[in-house]
């Protein structure tokens, strides 16, 4: 092909596309030099984002397009995308040899995020766009075949990534302008077609902009969860409201065992409802895993998240997996809010043991071929279980058909080491019978609101008790600062004697110690009196028949 033809064979378009029909990149001219270009991306590693160069370069050469640096298909396929979406436009994409390099080479990328950076290179390298403008701002979106650019994972936590490495300007698909305005600092660009892109870029028209700054549109909670559910609903069960609401204040994990129809399922979705809204950095880090996962941001969520996985999900689908880049579990899901298993004893024990490194680190690191993924997973665990397959074991008035062999093996389903990291354990019992049917003659039950401004005053006590330090609720607090810092409760010897005769491990006596504190907070005390400190032995022992004055 002659200089000539191949000048001709780069400027024809189509007479009947509107946008940018003139546009098409310079000819090629034999063994001219090559040309360079550079935009940005960002490649997400778990919650951690790394600033990708997306280098081009064409150069004279048979026509191919070469894509190199650790890309996986999603990436490697970008390259047909990128050409089509080109096309598209009324644009041409080079006829020379073409070479895009994602920098650093050694850093795995994954994701059809980095569409718009490599298109962007090319359409610089070509000189249809300003190579200065390319550089400015962070690109992140797909493309479709027809120009489109396309909502992608993730997006939110690579805007976080840009922010923290010091970028202002990001290009964001038009459909995700909410979500990327959470941050605050950035200039927010948004684009629906490559078009746009290509008008912004050479300062002919401004996409739809915003400034990331208090732009945290909050989500309707009424999508999220059924605003009607309240703790009035449950009737009786004193003992378990009672101990569900020190669960609450000092953010500890509980499990709820009892018969079936007892209501553990009721007091564990009611649980939410009593709990503090999240802080904005809270809510920013549930939305960024939100995103991750794929689903829409259209704001910030204030609710606490409740992540309630079937009895018979994987080890990966709890605390998150899969080849190559794992991605995020329930663990995650619940981050910042409830994880509930309801028929704890049906799940997997190794479904169960995996819960307890996370219960103890509030973070998942998952480690793949290609790289190691980090997802927060500061969740509250809340479980609830049958004494025995029936669900009849130790209850009065009712028969059990299991034989003891078969209910110990049931129980030893949720091993020693997980039950010992649960704070909180109660034994529920139907209520009697006369009481239901009372139930219109006595006083209504206490609502969610009554229990969660206790619960509030408590955290605020707790927050500022422990103002200086990483923790904010007392189920966070380590047991060396339990020891250190803080002033031992009246009446000590009681779990000393509990020690002594294995009914405590010394986790467990520092979780009791922890327990202490929150039924202090709940009760306006400066430091936990010795009848503190005997309701959170019974709370941790699984005692509540024991509970001094639990509210019905």
């Amino acid at each position: 092909m002659s200089p000539t033809t191949g000048a001709r064979a780069l400027h024809v378009v189509e007479p009947a596309r509107p946008p940018a029909t003139d546009l098409a990149l310079p000819p090629s001219r034999g063994h001219s030099a090559p040309r360079t270009a550079t935009a940005r991306s960002i490649a997400l590693l778990g919650m951690d984002g790394q600033e990708i160069e997306v280098e081009a370069m064409i150069a004279s050469g048979l026509p191919r397009t070469t894509l190199v640096g650790l890309p996986d298909s999603a990436v490697y396929e970008a390259r047909d995308r990128c050409r089509a979406a080109v096309a598209a436009t009324g644009l041409a994409w080079p006829l020379t040899s073409l070479t895009i390099n994602l920098t650093p080479a050694s850093l795995p990328k994954a994701g059809s995020h980095h569409d718009l950076a490599i298109a962007a290179s090319v359409l610089a390298a070509g000189g249809v766009v300003p190579d200065d403008a390319v550089r400015q701002v962070v690109l992140l979106g797909e493309l479709g075949l027809d120009g489109r650019v396309r909502r992608v994972r993730g997006l939110l936590p690579a805007v976080l990534a840009a922010h923290a490495q010091g970028h202002r300007k990001v290009v964001v698909p038009a459909g995700q302008h909410a979500e990327a305005a959470l941050v605050d600092g950035v200039d927010v660009h948004t684009v629906a077609t490559l078009g746009d892109l290509v008008s912004f870029l050479r300062g002919e028209a401004r996409p739809t902009d915003l400034r990331g700054e208090g732009n945290d549109v909050e989500q309707d909670d009424e999508e999220l969860g059924d605003d009607r559910a309240d703790f009035a609903d449950v009737v009786g069960q004193g003992q378990a409201r009672l101990a569900t609401e020190v669960a609450a204040a000092g953010r500890h994990h509980l499990m709820l065992s009892g018969p079936p129809g007892v209501g553990k399922t009721l007091i564990a979705s009611r649980l939410p409802t009593i709990l503090p809204e999240l802080s904005r950095a809270e809510s920013l880090e549930v939305a960024a895993v939100t995103s991750l996962i794929g689903e829409p941001v259209p704001g910030l969520r204030r609710r606490p998240p409740f992540s309630a996985p079937h009895h018979a999900c994987s080890v990966a689908a709890m605390v998150g997996g899969g080849s190559r880049m794992a991605r995020p579990g329930a663990v995650s899901r619940a981050h910042g809010g409830i994880l509930f298993l309801d028929e704890a004893a049906e799940f997997s024990p190794l479904v169960l043991d995996a819960l307890r490194t996370p219960l103890e680190a509030g973070e998942v690191t998952l480690s793949r071929s290609h790289g190691e993924a980090r997802y927060p997973a500061r969740f509250q665990l809340v479980m609830a279980t049958n004494p025995c397959p029936c669900g009849n074991a130790g209850v009065s008035g009712l028969e059990c058909r299991c034989s003891p062999v078969t209910v110990r093996r049931y129980r030893a389903r949720i091993s020693g080491p997980l039950r010992d990291r649960v704070d909180i354990t109660v034994m529920m019992t139907p209520p009697a019978s006369a009481y239901l049917a009372l139930g219109s003659k006595l006083p209504p039950p206490e609502p969610s609101a009554a229990i969660a401004a206790r619960v509030l005053q408590a955290r605020d006590r707790q927050r500022r008790r422990l103002a200086g330090t990483p923790w904010t609720t007392n189920g966070e607090v380590s047991g060396s600062y339990l020891r250190h810092h803080l002033p031992l409760p009246e009446a000590t010897d009681i779990l000393d004697n509990a020690l002594l005769h294995g009914d405590l491990s010394n986790r467990g006596v520092e979780r009791t110690l922890r327990i202490a504190w929150t039924v202090a907070d709940l009760a306006g005390h400066d430091t936990p009196d010795s009848e503190d400190l005997q309701t959170a032995l019974a709370l941790r022992r699984g005692e509540t028949h024991l509970l001094p004055g639990a509210r019905s």
